[in-house]
């Protein structure tokens, strides 16, 4: 096992793979629960995050959201002597509701099963933060603290700066890629212009 960790931080030019695993893990999932879970998660919030960050701008948050979160995750496993695999997604889901609740800190939500308990989006992602650094700290092995936690930082960075120093650094390809969708289709060419 000690083997299967190393590979993801060697720089050996041999390992052939350093990103691709972590990449990957962002669409694993623990059980057929934990996948139902992040999947109702997912649907419940991405339509929010879409429309603040368009569709473009999502899959490049999401993918990088399940790689950054998978690395803080291995490094915190690493630091307690832990040398297990981990699962991207639910970090990657979590940057998605992190940062809806940041930039919708007073929307109104509910948990499926108590829809009579409502709450705001900010205090829930505190409660969450709140949670998983209580778990990383003292150990528990109920949930990836880590990445839930790499997670939700990257999301709440993102919306808050991340969007300014990288996505509008990248608006001129973006377009660039838009209007060639558009002239494609316009062609015949097999494009989609939606």
């Amino acid at each position: 096992m000690r083997r299967f960790m190393f590979t993801y931080f060697t720089s050996d030019p041999s390992s052939k793979a350093l990103c691709s695993p972590m990449l990957l893990s962002t669409f694993s999932h623990f059980s057929l629960f934990h996948m139902a879970a992040n999947m109702y998660v997912l649907w419940s919030f991405s339509s929010s995050v879409v429309s603040l960050l368009g569709s473009e701008q999502f899959i490049a948050v999401y993918l990088s959201a399940g790689v950054i979160s998978t690395f803080v995750s291995y490094v915190a496993k690493m630091a307690a002597g832990r040398f297990e695999p981990s699962l991207g997604a639910s970090g990657a889901i979590m940057t998605v509701l992190a940062a809806v609740c940041t930039k919708m800190p007073e929307a109104k939500l509910a948990i499926i099963f108590l829809p009579m308990l409502t709450f705001t989006a900010g205090s829930a992602l505190k409660a969450i933060i709140a949670f998983d650094t209580a778990g990383l700290a003292l150990g528990w092995r109920l949930f990836d603290h880590a990445a839930h936690l790499g997670g939700a930082l990257f999301g709440m960075w993102y919306v808050t700066y991340g969007h300014e120093l990288i996505w509008k650094n990248r608006e001129p390809l973006v377009k660039a890629w838009h209007e060639m969708r558009t002239k494609n289709a316009g062609k015949g060419g097999g494009g989609r212009s939606d």
